[in-house]
């Protein structure tokens, strides 16, 4: 039992598909699982229509008229002899959508949110699994809501692993089967999310409930790189990395493989493949049980739009336990991510990005105990496995706030 997961920018147009089929060749598909995202930039574009919505804004017919149009010219490009049908299920899932903000009186933005964006999935599933029909693969195409089963946590949603497995083991895995990423649902069958780029986190659920041999995540870069191409220059190909290190890295902001995605592959010892779909000849990175990092080399994250807080006590007495745990009680309750820590006697420091926009509401209610002073729009890097010649590098891009080293890892706020 293998399973794929092709993210959107590996079905982000006809040509792209069809690119699918050229890897589905090179590899087999027999006794598949596929997991495919959103096409293209999609998710962005479904952000924008449940914003119209929220806003009650007249732009929400363009918004969905610019997700189908998308969509029908790619259908126009890929199909022959399918293509009313094709053209009539996407109106259909549309038609859904249009109902529901009809019907819909829940406010909450979380709830609106997983309610309308998983729309991308469902019709980029439909397309695929259509596409592959007409050329004569046939493929049993299953709504994920139907398997992964869990909380209602909107927008973050956690896995109740003892309903998901009983569920996903009934699938006939004899075939090719295709499904979505990055949804799920609640007992009340609403739908949610298991947060951005949960596609991989998805793939990974299905392979620990199916005893999987692999997952592979098909991507448009030749595998894991020791940094962003888009923001570091001569970047190398990780050949091999242990879950640890992987862990670690994603811990830490690392983009390529979503952070909740290793830990049930590493449970059951099932290796990830990080994989081109330009070039599906090319090994890639394999994660796996062995060795930290071959080669053995500094990597690079880098997390932007981030928020640099200092708090301290109004009386200038020592931050302690009890300031710390009130302060962590109120990032929690706004949902801020904490992405780095520094405490003194006198202060207490967090690097957080504000993914919810809950920022202004957080630092209204902090300020009624604590003197705050922040930086907004900081960019935070972490280096492992560092050398000194990779602080350097790093150093020379802007004014350094805050510099944390240990062992391996150092990490800088810079703006």
């Amino acid at each position: 039992m293998k399973i794929f997961k092709f993210g959107g920018a590996s079905v982000k147009d006809a040509k792209s598909v069809k690119n699918v089929l050229r890897v589905l060749e090179h590899e087999g598909y027999n006794n598949t699982l596929i997991v495919i995202s959103a096409m293209g930039k999609m998710t962005n574009a479904f952000e924008k229509i449940i914003d119209s919505y929220c806003q009650k804004s007249e732009e929400l017919k363009k918004e969905i008229d610019v997700v189908r149009n998308f969509h029908v010219t790619i259908i126009e490009e890929l199909f022959l002899t399918n293509k009313q049908f094709v053209l009539l299920e996407i109106e259909k899932l549309l038609g859904q959508l249009s109902g529901f903000f009809i019907t819909n009186k829940n406010t909450d933005y979380n709830f609106i949110y997983d309610q309308v964006v998983g729309y991308g999935e469902l019709i980029s599933t439909t397309i695929v699994s259509q596409y592959l029909n007409e050329i004569g693969i046939a493929n049993n195409w299953i709504d994920v809501r139907d398997f992964i089963k869990t909380d209602s946590s909107y927008r973050g949603a956690h896995v109740n692993w003892d309903i998901t497995e009983a569920k996903i083991k009934d699938i006939d895995t004899s075939s090719l089967t295709i499904t979505q990423g990055f949804l799920g649902s609640n007992k009340k069958g609403e739908t949610t999310t298991l947060g951005r780029e949960g596609s991989d986190y998805s793939a990974a659920i299905f392979a620990f409930c199916l005893n999987a041999e692999s997952v592979t995540i098909w991507k448009d870069v030749k595998g894991v790189l020791n940094a962003d191409p888009r923001y570091f220059k001569n970047t190398i190909l990780l050949e091999q990395i242990s879950y640890n290190e992987a862990i670690e890295m994603s811990f830490y902001g690392a983009s390529v493989i979503h952070p909740k995605t290793l830990k049930p592959l590493e449970n059951k010892k099932i290796p990830l493949y990080v994989r081109s779909f330009y070039n599906p000849s090319e090994k890639g990175t394999s994660v796996k049980t062995g060795l930290n990092l071959v080669p053995e080399v500094s990597c690079f994250i880098l997390k932007q739009e981030q928020i640099f807080i200092s708090i301290s006590a109004q009386d200038f007495s020592f931050m302690v336990e009890h300031n710390l745990s009130d302060i962590f009680k109120i990032l929690h309750n706004y949902k801020l991510k904490v992405n780095l820590i520094q405490n003194s006697a006198l202060s207490f420091s967090v690097c957080i990005e504000d993914k919810f926009n809950n920022f202004d509401s957080f630092l209204k209610e902090v300020t009624l105990n604590y003197v705050v002073n922040y930086v907004e729009n900081v960019s935070l890097y972490t280096i492992r496995h560092v050398t000194q010649e990779a602080v350097d590098l790093v150093e020379k891009r802007g004014k350094i706030i805050l510099k944390q080293a240990t062992k391996d890892t150092v990490q800088l706020i810079m703006q």
